[in-house]
């Protein structure tokens, strides 16, 4: 079972580990087309989050974005391969970061062709949140089951 959960956790993080590989290549001085497809979406985001507050959002650079986001995705998944709770965190911090700003099917009509891609896609990045939720659930209540067990032990003895 073991090696089971390994190979799951490593078909996992390469998802993430393998999109930061890419993004890494691409990378270069203006932050690669990542930062191409991301900067308007990021800018729209900025703006509308900024009308929500009443307060203007200061600038960030979107290369500074590019690559927090690559950091998150591979410090994460390497820390996810080897069962960490924190590496399902970085994980979890990044998806909530990114999912809404790259997949805003909500700045779309319902009956376009837009809508429904980036919205299978936006579901897809929420069933991936909740694959780590669970995974942080089963993670913290296997040590339970094991401190009953010793409980357990101590009363018979």
């Amino acid at each position: 079972m073991g090696f089971v959960s390994f190979v799951g956790r490593v078909l996992f993080a390469s998802v993430f580990l393998l999109s930061a590989y890419q993004e890494f290549s691409e990378f270069g001085t203006d932050g690669g087309p990542a930062a191409k497809s991301l900067k308007p979406k990021f800018n729209l985001f900025v703006k509308q989050v900024s009308a929500g507050i009443g307060m203007a959002v200061p600038h960030i650079d979107i290369k500074s974005v590019i690559a927090f986001t690559m950091f998150l995705k591979a410090f994460g998944g390497l820390l996810f391969i080897i069962s960490s709770s924190f590496g399902a965190l970085v994980l979890l911090v990044y998806l909530a970061f990114i999912t809404p700003v790259v997949y805003d099917f909500y700045n779309y009509d319902m009956e376009s062709q837009q809508f429904a891609k980036l919205f299978t896609m936006f579901s897809q990045n929420l069933a991936l949140f909740g694959a780590l939720l669970f995974f942080l659930g089963m993670k913290n209540s296997i040590p339970r089951r094991h401190s009953k067990r010793r409980a357990a032990k101590a009363k018979t003895t």
